[in-house]
């Protein structure tokens, strides 16, 4: 076995892992079933998903997109597709597309399946904007509180839809490992998959608890997201090993898809919702640039 394989395998075991970790803790910890939660929990998470929006914006720019720019333009050169349309970018922003179009349809399944009270919006407009469904409370908005999940809305339903959303993300985060072609890149892509999925999946298996969901249902839901980033890695190792007489071109393309769900994550995902929302702004932007800083280190390492 290739050890590019076996690096990729062990990125798959190791986020199914630590997902799965990361996300029965507060299944299994009573301080996380507080209502409310305490400040230092809340503040905990922000800082946590602002060094994740770091990791994820440098893993934009600096990996992810030049390497599939340069992938897609030299199949395109070798294939000899001459056009004066921006190809490579609009396969990019169908990504981006694919991904705001499937979430939108399962928030709008949500309200219109939802009673009257769980028809509020997921996803705020203005200051309180965030994409996936991790919603703020009004009064914590206010506060100057900010956490990934409203501890309000005790509602199983509101919570599978929540699930079945961040799965549609894990699978496209997933391919951007499986898709790549050296040991560093995978190593990189990883980290910064794994240190925004341990919050995201933190905050749902938080978000499940409150809904009262059953302990059984609880462990499915988690176990299930878990598995998703490591499905999306399978599929771009099939793609890769399989060697198609088009493979390239597949992986360059479904590189352009992981980018676009990548731009979808940082741009308007994490860093709306965590700069817009009140308090310790300039703490915020120091993780958001330690964040970076550290993808930053290791692809001028490589």
């Amino acid at each position: 076995m290739e050890y590019l394989l076996q690096v990729k395998i062990g990125a798959l075991v190791g986020l199914l892992l630590l997902t799965l970790f990361f996300g029965f803790i507060p299944a299994r910890v009573k301080w996380f079933r507080l209502t409310n939660g305490t400040e230092t929990h809340r503040t905990v998470l922000s800082l946590i998903s602002c060094f994740a929006g770091g990791v994820f914006l440098a893993a934009c720019l600096l990996d992810i997109i030049p390497d599939y720019l340069s992938d897609i333009n030299a199949e395109l050169d070798a294939r000899k597709v001459a056009t004066s349309f921006p190809l490579p970018e609009f396969i990019m922003a169908a990504g981006f597309f694919i991904v705001l179009i499937l979430e939108k349809i399962v928030l709008n399944c949500r309200e219109m399946g939802g009673t009257q009270d769980e028809r509020t919006r997921l996803i705020h407009d203005g200051t309180n904007g965030h994409s996936h469904g991790h919603e703020t409370h009004p009064d914590m908005e206010d506060s100057g509180h900010h956490v990934h999940v409203d501890f309000q809305a005790h509602s199983p339903f509101r919570s599978f839809m929540l699930f079945l959303s961040l799965s549609l993300h894990s699978v496209f985060e997933g391919l951007a490992i499986g898709l790549q072609n050296t040991n560093s890149k995978v190593l990189e892509i990883c980290i910064a998959i794994l240190v925004h999925k341990s919050i995201i999946v933190f905050s749902l298996s938080v978000k499940l608890v409150q809904s009262a969901v059953r302990p059984l249902w609880v462990a499915a839901y988690i176990g299930v997201f878990a598995m998703m980033s490591p499905l999306g890695i399978a599929i771009g190792i099939s793609v890769m090993e399989a060697q198609l007489e088009a493979g390239v071109l597949i992986q360059s393309i479904l590189e352009g898809l992981a980018a676009g769900t990548f731009i979808y994550i940082t741009f308007l995902e994490i860093l709306p919702h965590e700069l817009n929302s009140p308090g310790k702004q300039l703490l915020k932007v120091l993780f958001i640039l330690l964040g970076f800083s550290v993808m930053a280190a290791l692809t001028f390492l490589d």
